[in-house]
């Protein structure tokens, strides 16, 4: 099968690019075909071990293909980027006349047999536009439809394409019913596959106490994922042995800020900047606790990293997490309840102190614990990872390729 995987922004990074690079893989080692277009910075290179030079076709910003910078899926991203809710009609324009001639490029090229796309926004709907007989796919990350909410104005001029995908997977269950609410998707029309992980780089090793509890936190250094609130809490309790690593970035003032914050833990807090998955895997197996304390998630796939390293989990109680692991789980997951947030991703002024105070609870009693020697339940690790990996997750998306096009040969 060939199959053309179509990403708006950098396929690393966050979440989506993640994905999309574990998604090209497992599709070459099940035989499949593989042409990307993806929108990346002036200067961006991919790995050669991903795909071929001459099977892929990138969108460039920063003064190549477009002067401004990438427009993330979220409004602070782990490298420079601009904002959707930013860009006058001008820009919105050469943005789509841009991306549109990459696809029509791409399609032409390599006669794909399917279209794999990302995020339910502009450029899957320019896909959909653009190649009206051939089957397409697209996974939603959630970020989507935050856009959808913050730019209703783009959201509208786009729905009736979105619409027509012929299949949208989502990651959860919440998820699919937001897909239902904000695009007015066909139910029918979406299935629910989560993310995986990625065996190789993720396993558990024995873990070594000295003294100090590690602490770790993986992603965008940014208000919406709570990294703020996060060193605000550890602030509160800063006298037990402990040392948080932040593995991530992002840019501007958000970084600043977070990054100030970590400075006022002094040695208790370590910047790795972005990491490699195998760089992450080894930082995971060496901690004791990560902690994702998010405003706003769609299925949070570092989670399942992280418990397959043998981490014990505190994290918000968000739709996504609940998917992954129910409910808490004695020694092995905490999760923090949110009150009604201001907007999708933002908390009331009047309830930061309760946040801050809440989670530094949370954060004191998973360290005494360590501290107490007890063991992770590698019971309980083994049955909420397995199934999770990226060949299994790769098998149900795969079989979902299968049916679409034998429907397209009708």
């Amino acid at each position: 099968m060939k199959i053309l995987h179509i990403i708006s922004q950098t396929p690393d990074f966050t979440g989506s690019g993640k994905f999309i690079r574990e998604l090209i893989r497992q599709s070459t080692r099940n035989g499949h075909e593989n042409y990307l277009v993806a929108g990346v910075q002036a200067d961006f290179n991919l790995p050669k071990t991903l795909i071929r030079a001459d099977h892929c076709c990138f969108v460039r910003f920063d003064g190549k293909d477009l002067d401004y910078s990438i427009p993330g899926m979220s409004d602070v991203m782990p490298y420079k980027s601009s904002v959707f809710s930013n860009l006058d009609i001008t820009d919105m324009i050469e943005y789509q006349r841009v991306f549109e001639e990459k696809i029509r490029q791409a399609v032409c090229r390599f006669q794909p047999d399917i279209l794999h796309t990302h995020h339910l926004w502009v450029v899957s709907a320019l896909a959909r536009r653009i190649a009206p007989d051939i089957p397409i796919v697209t996974t939603c990350h959630g970020t989507c439809l935050r856009q959808h909410y913050l730019c209703p104005h783009i959201g509208r001029s786009i729905i009736k394409d979105l619409q027509n995908i012929d299949w949208i997977i989502a990651l959860s269950c919440d998820q699919q019913q937001s897909i239902v609410k904000t695009i007015a998707a066909d139910p029918s029309k979406i299935n629910v596959i989560s993310g995986g992980y990625n065996p190789d780089c993720f396993f558990c090793e024995s873990k070594e106490f000295d003294g100090v509890v590690e602490l770790v936190y993986a992603g965008k250094l940014s208000y919406s994922k709570g990294v703020p609130w996060l060193l605000k809490s550890l602030e509160q309790i800063k006298d037990l042995p402990f040392r948080l690593h932040l593995a991530g970035s992002s840019s501007g003032r958000e970084k600043q800020i977070c990054l100030e914050l970590a400075g006022k833990l002094g040695a208790k807090a370590v910047y790795h900047g972005s990491l490699t998955h195998e760089r992450l895997g080894t930082l995971m197996r060496r901690s004791h606790i990560f902690v994702l304390p998010s405003f706003f998630e769609g299925l949070p796939l570092v989670l399942m990293e992280a418990m397959a390293c043998g981490c014990r989990i505190i994290t918000t109680a968000l739709p996504g997490v609940r998917q992954l692991f129910g409910t808490d789980h004695g020694t092995m997951v905490k999760m923090i309840p949110l009150p009604t947030l201001k907007t999708i991703d933002t908390p009331f002024k009047k309830d930061e102190a309760m946040l801050e105070t809440r989670l530094a609870q949370t954060l004191k009693s998973g360290i005494e614990q360590v501290m107490q020697a007890v063991e992770p339940n590698m019971t309980y690790v083994c049955s909420a990872t397995s199934h999770f990996t990226w060949e299994k997750i790769f098998s149900r998306i795969q079989q979902g390729y299968a049916r679409l096009c034998r429907e397209a040969l009708k």
